[in-house]
């Protein structure tokens, strides 16, 4: 086994680096999953009405999460919804 030695100071400045590492690391595993996005939010991102909204969980063209009288969307189910209606153009 090899030994290293180091300057207290480098090693302070090593370690700092590895905590502020560290530090980021844990701060991104703390970020959501999944982002959420309310009624209000779909409805502005998709540019359409609350009855529409509303056809589209009821059709089943959506998926959501409703707590009390909020509805909330996954936005990868949103991106789907949006996939699932692609028209490829065939002009070229």
């Amino acid at each position: 086994m090899e030994v290293v030695t180091f300057q207290s100071e480098v090693y302070r400045e090593f370690s700092n680096k590895l905590d502020a590492i560290n530090t980021r690391l844990t701060a991104k595993e703390k970020e959501p999953k999944e982002k959420w996005l309310d009624n209000q939010e779909l409805m502005l991102m998709l540019k359409i009405s609350k009855r529409t909204a509303q056809h589209y969980r009821d059709s089943g063209l959506i998926s959501f999460s409703q707590v009390g009288n909020k509805i909330y969307y996954k936005l990868s189910d949103v991106e789907e919804l949006l996939k699932a209606h692609y028209n490829k153009a065939f002009k070229k």
